[in-house]
């Protein structure tokens, strides 16, 4: 999902980090919101898994270079039914940000489109959960039709932004419209394997509940909201 170099320069590149602001004002708050909930060991160890496990994958999962961008396995709903919001939101900040540093120097210029990307979508499928998962039910009792709405919010986000950052930088043009559509149609895959991902993970754990009670992991993951 990185925003390939040169789309996005110049002084239009001033809307991303108002866009990354934003959704950094969010996750700062729902940061507070777990530390006050859940202490700040959780936030920390949390946020060191996430950040880890966005490291992997974006540097050893496939990935690959299509259309406007790369489409990547990011595993956003993951994250977030294993960790809460909070986690994968500084887990996915902070692994954007070493890979930017030590990795892909020339995607730093990018930071802000990056993160608004990565960001919004987890936040819009926080509010689909919150709405479509009955509170009775436990995360590891999803089935896969409600696995696949949260991979569908979230992916769909992730196209939806870099379409925007697209038609933002290089204005509306057949090209771009068409490698747009491009990335859009190899970003279907994810969707398909996520969701199956997520069931997997979530099968597996199954072995961690009698680890319900310690904080590092999401609550909802083995109690009713």
């Amino acid at each position: 999902m990185h925003i390939e170099p040169g789309i996005v320069d110049g002084a239009k590149i001033v809307l991303s980090y108002a866009t990354a602001g934003g959704a950094g004002a969010y996750a700062l708050t729902m940061g507070w919101k777990h530390l006050k909930e859940r202490g700040p060991g959780s936030m920390l160890l949390g946020t060191s898994v996430t950040t880890a496990l966005v490291l992997v994958f974006f540097e050893i999962l496939p990935h690959f270079p299509v259309g406007v961008s790369e489409v990547h396995l990011i595993l956003g709903s993951t994250l977030f039914l294993l960790f809460g919001v909070a986690p994968a939101a500084f887990g996915l900040a902070l692994g954007l940000l070493i890979q930017g540093m030590f990795l892909a120097p020339f995607d730093l210029p990018q930071y802000g489109m990056n993160l608004t990307t990565l960001l919004v979508p987890l936040f819009a499928l926080q509010y689909v959960a919150a709405r479509t998962i009955a509170p009775q039910t436990p995360y590891t009792a999803l089935r896969y039709r409600q696995a696949l709405t949260l991979s569908m919010t979230y992916q769909a986000g992730i196209v939806s932004w870099v379409g925007f950052w697209a038609l933002y930088g290089e204005g509306l043009s057949g090209q771009t419209i068409a490698s747009i559509a491009t990335f859009g149609a190899a970003y279907m895959l994810v969707i398909v394997v996520e969701p199956l991902t997520d069931l997997a993970v979530l099968a597996g754990a199954k072995a961690l509940e009698r680890y319900k009670n310690d904080a590092w992991l999401e609550p909802r993951l083995f109690n009713p909201a």
